[in-house]
């Protein structure tokens, strides 16, 4: 048989059953999506304005697939509630750029965190192993059915499993000695940390994410309970390979969010003046520098830094 025989009449009806089976179960199907003002096409939108702001309707419209009318339409209403604005493109003065606005990113945000919250539900019905299998599944169809044979979403954040302590010890271990010229004190460290989070875990005041893309981890960020007005973000970390996804910044949204879903007061953090671009990072979110002392760790002279976010 061909490799590129024609599909099968069994293959066409298991592929419409599956697309039928998924729109019913993430409610494709009802009016609005996730009981929020807004329809699936529109959600779609602002999602893509979140991860990309600045995009005009052209670009928008190629990107999402969209009728150029009833794109304009959509944006027009967005517009009339204060959800977006146009702004001239800086390289080209006759095209606008769509930017949400605070009210957008507010709206976005809602739908975000209802999204989340209900595909948390949905998956929190299966063991660990069959969300990994699943999860694994659906990296698939979308590799074997996307453009250019990759996924429109190049990562996957996943909860901690077995392997994953040690491997991020030796790949911070690494990735800090490599740029850094740090020593092995600081994989100690790291270490440290993450076999005390094993140990004394509490899932109501706790959180880690993994950032897997293709079946490798590409990154890692953890939530830790400090006190019961404070939470503290540790050992925030990208892959060089996997740097400018927007795995960090989404990583530390992520750890935010949960920090205000337990009723935390301020989310605080560690680093050094070194580490420019996670404290970019943390800039962005809103953190704001408390302290610096200098101090000698790592076998290194370093400027630490306290950061705090009140949420």
């Amino acid at each position: 048989m061909s490799a590129f025989s024609s599909p099968r009449n069994e293959e066409v009806a298991c592929v419409r059953a599956f697309n039928r089976f998924y729109t019913r179960q993430i409610g494709l199907l009802e009016e609005v999506l996730l009981k929020s003002p807004f329809s699936l096409s529109e959600a779609r939108v602002l999602f893509d304005l979140a991860q990309r702001d600045g995009q005009s309707a052209a670009e928008l419209g190629r990107e999402l697939g969209l009728d150029a009318g009833y794109l304009s339409r959509m944006l027009k209403k967005f517009e009339e509630r204060g959800l977006v604005q146009r702004q001239a493109q800086a390289d080209d003065a006759r095209q606008s750029a769509i930017v949400l606005t605070e009210a957008g990113r507010q709206a976005f945000a809602g739908l975000d965190e209802a999204s989340n919250r209900e595909i948390g539900v949905m998956l929190d019905r299966l063991p660990a192993e069959q969300r990994e299998t699943l999860v694994t599944s659906m990296m698939t169809i979308m590799r074997l059915l996307g453009e250019g044979g990759e996924p429109k979403v190049p990562y996957i954040l996943r909860p901690l499993q077995t392997g994953d302590v040690g491997w991020i010890t030796h790949r911070q271990g690494l990735l800090y000695a490599q740029e850094y010229g740090w020593d092995e004190t600081y994989e100690a460290l790291v270490a440290e940390i993450l076999a005390g989070f094993v140990k004394s875990y509490n899932p109501k005041k706790e959180r880690a994410w993994v950032a897997e893309r293709n079946g490798e981890v590409v990154g890692s960020i953890f939530a830790v309970h400090q006190s019961d007005d404070v939470a503290k973000l540790r050992l925030l970390y990208v892959e060089p390979a996997a740097r400018g996804l927007g795995i960090g910044q989404r990583l530390v949204d992520e750890c935010i969010a949960f920090s205000r879903s337990r009723g935390y007061k301020t989310l605080t953090l560690w680093t050094n003046d070194i580490l420019v671009a996670a404290r970019r990072i943390y800039q962005t979110a809103g953190f704001k520098l408390v302290k610096e002392e200098r101090h000698t760790s790592f076998g290194k002279d370093l400027v630490g830094q306290i950061w705090n976010l009140e949420l």
